[in-house]
């Protein structure tokens, strides 16, 4: 498969919106923040004027009026070409059909746990749960606020759900995780000297944090 010309997904996010109607680079952020789509995007005025002019650059979207509105700035609405709009459409179905390997900074942290030793791995892992729990009760009030009450259709927020389900299994695993090291269930190595020098080594006494 060729290589995407504009690969940011920021740029899915703008073609997105441009699906519903034209859209200056203003109105597109402050509707991207309205419907909470930073948990899906990076989202802050500079990058996303760079991905409309990449967008722009590449024949995906183009300008259809240009206006001013009282003492506002001039601004550009855009509209998605029909390339742009192909474009989108093969866009998403690969993103959703084919899981790509990806590499997120917890799971590599998460790698080196016994770095931490038993207490300190569960200082940490508790902390990550509570944060983890506040985030979760945020985005059901969101969701409740918005989707629930009818102001915003659930469709247009389906990604704030899919990262709210990866948020209460993530939880769940480190919730479990505490539990095992804490009843000494999951064993864990000790650093030993050797004539080769320091290595880990199984500890079967060892038995979890207090």
């Amino acid at each position: 498969m060729a290589k995407r010309k504009v690969s940011n997904t920021l740029a899915l996010a703008v073609l997105g919106l441009l699906q519903e109607k034209s859209m200056h680079p203003y109105e597109m952020a402050s509707t991207l923040r309205e419907r909470y789509k930073d948990t899906a995007f990076k989202i802050n005025s500079g990058s996303l004027y760079d991905t409309v002019e990449a967008l722009v650059r590449h024949g995906w979207i183009e300008p259809v009026t240009t206006g001013r509105e009282g003492r506002r700035p001039e601004r550009t609405v855009y509209a998605p070409t029909e390339l742009g709009q192909g474009e989108f459409v093969r866009w998403v179905d690969e993103l959703i059909r084919t899981p790509v390997a990806e590499h997120p900074k917890f799971m590599a942290a998460v790698s080196y746990l016994g770095a931490l030793g038993p207490d300190g791995a569960v200082d940490a892992l508790t902390e990550r749960a509570d944060q983890l729990g506040r985030r979760i009760a945020e985005t059901r009030n969101v969701l409740a606020d918005t989707v629930g009450s009818g102001q915003i259709p659930r469709l247009y927020m389906i990604e704030v759900e899919c990262a709210l389900h990866a948020w209460e299994a993530e939880r769940a695993w480190t919730e479990q995780t505490i539990a095992e090291i804490r009843d000494g269930s999951l064993p864990w190595p000790q650093l030993q000297e050797t004539d080769q020098g320091w290595t880990w080594s199984p500890d079967t006494e060892q038995r979890g944090a207090t």
